[in-house]
């Protein structure tokens, strides 16, 4: 028996390979960053082709770490971004970068779909109508006349490319198809309806296929690069939010996994299609008999990096991060509304922005990082109350991202939810999630639940009484300013 496992895990910033053992202790990691183009306002791209080379080495890279050979690996699992599309042409080749997710192009789109509109699609998809769907995106193709979109024999995400170039298939799991905002979770087929009005045709689109299948054999050059055995089983797997949340353990449910790195999410596994009445949360498909619901939001750990950026912090993010403790929890009264990025969930609006309010000539550096932190979480607050009126209830809060390693921010976090926190010691859920799947695929694990005993779990953060009832009270005042916020943008 194979000893080892990997998850592939194409982020927004980096392609991402992990090594791990049978029992989800990491093992070794390699990343390859992935540049985005901002070609003018509102515009944001990549090179699919230079993606696709980066995995490749994230992989290679990750096995030499291990120190590990061909045949000490079971299987590969898949892990992905939502949201990108890429037109591809009949000879395999990107006609133009991938439009990912924080793509603005078609926020004019939106705008123009009328309320009853908006919630009939969302209630067809489980997608909010937002310009990061791949629905509005081909809608601004359509109708901006986009050469590459009449020139497209196919359209794809940045994960389908990858897979047709290492497996010459046209592929996709639920979970992708149905971030789409083309898929129609009640049937798991492509919606008439929808791709009619972008105007494409259900065959310039990927089978759907659930995420334990197997892709086949790699080409063998691919498999020569990587380091792998040309015979290696890959599992297509999932995106990455439903992977997190596997990753993590937060599959029954009141579990709700949690996370935040430079943007965020919060979300809980359903067995029944659901959408929220006021369109707060997405729907989507995960296997058969499950579903993610949940709320991304734009604004995680890059407010943090703006604000370190904007008052010179040549400290380490550690430190700046301490700087809060120096405040008491509510900054002296200073609120921060985190939609320096627009926002996604709860307000599906690319046009919001983010607002300190309260300002005083008292408040230090102090008081200005505890307020970030603060509108980070009540923004994640305020999505899970929404959540909650879908799914009921959170009893366990599980927690990964690049902020789930600080610990004062988990602090508050458990005193804002007022639960406790859970944190695995594996801070790549995405990856280990995708790497289980691929276990399950090839028969070796009974079934996805079965990862709960594979977790490598640290101590739960309790939540503080005292805390909890101050932060009931700041974070009334910070709805409040939202809502009020909110009717501007």
């Amino acid at each position: 028996m194979s000893n080892y496992v990997i998850g592939l895990d194409l982020g927004t910033t980096s392609a991402k390979a992990c090594v791990f053992n049978r029992v989800g202790h990491l093992v070794a990691e390699s990343e390859e960053l992935i540049h985005s183009e901002y070609p003018q306002v509102g515009y944001v791209q990549q090179d699919a082709e230079a993606i696709e080379r980066s995995a490749v080495l994230a992989v290679r890279y990750a096995i030499q770490k291990a120190g590990i050979g061909k045949d000490d690996v079971a299987v590969l699992g898949f892990s992905a971004a939502m949201h990108s599309l890429v037109p591809v042409g009949w000879d395999g080749k990107p006609l133009s970068p991938a439009l990912i997710w924080s793509d603005g192009r078609g926020t004019d789109q939106a705008e123009r779909l009328t309320e009853e509109e908006r919630q009939r699609y969302y209630a067809r998809t489980g997608t909010p109508i937002h310009p990061m769907s791949p629905f509005l995106k081909l809608l601004w193709m359509k109708d901006a006349g986009y050469e590459p979109y009449h020139q497209a024999a196919f359209f794809m995400s940045i994960k389908e490319y990858l897979i047709y170039c290492w497996f010459g298939k046209r592929v996709i799991d639920y979970s992708m198809a149905s971030a789409t905002g083309l898929f129609n979770p009640h049937t798991r087929e492509w919606d008439g309806e929808m791709l009619d009005l972008v105007g494409i045709r259900a065959s310039q689109l990927s089978e759907i296929v659930a995420p334990t299948t197997l892709l086949g054999a790699i080409n063998p050059d691919i498999a020569e690069e990587m380091g792998i055995a040309p015979e290696l089983p890959v599992a297509i797997g999932a995106a990455d939010g439903q992977l997190a949340n596997l990753g993590i353990g937060a599959l029954l449910p009141g579990e709700v996994a949690v996370s935040v790195g430079t943007s965020g999410a919060i979300r809980q596994v359903t067995h029944e299609a659901k959408v929220s009445s006021r369109g707060e949360t997405f729907c989507y498909s995960f296997t058969e008999d499950s579903y993610i619901i949940g709320g991304p939001t734009n604004n995680g750990g890059i407010a943090l990096q703006w604000l370190k950026q904007l008052l010179n912090d040549q400290g380490s993010y550690e430190s700046f991060l301490a700087e809060a403790d120096k405040s008491a929890p509510g900054a002296e009264g200073l609120l921060f509304l985190p939609y320096i990025n627009g926002e996604r969930a709860p307000l599906w609006n690319p046009r919001a922005r983010g607002n300190f309010y309260g300002m005083t000539v008292a408040h230090t550096k102090a008081h200005y990082v505890r307020a970030v932190l603060e509108g980070i979480t009540f923004n994640l607050y305020q999505i899970g109350r929404a959540l909650e009126q879908l799914a009921g209830p959170s009893r366990k809060i599980y927690v990964n991202g690049g902020l789930a390693r600080s610990p004062f921010w988990l602090q508050m976090m458990a005193d804002i939810f007022e639960a406790e926190i859970y944190v695995s010691e594996n801070h790549h859920s995405a990856a280990w999630g995708a790497a289980w799947i691929g276990l399950v695929a090839i028969g070796e694990e009974k079934d996805l639940a079965s990862i709960k005993s594979n977790i490598p779990m640290g101590e739960a953060v309790h939540p503080n009484s005292g805390n909890s009832k101050a932060y009931k009270a700041i974070y009334d005042r910070y709805e409040k300013l939202a809502a009020s916020i909110a009717a501007l943008f």
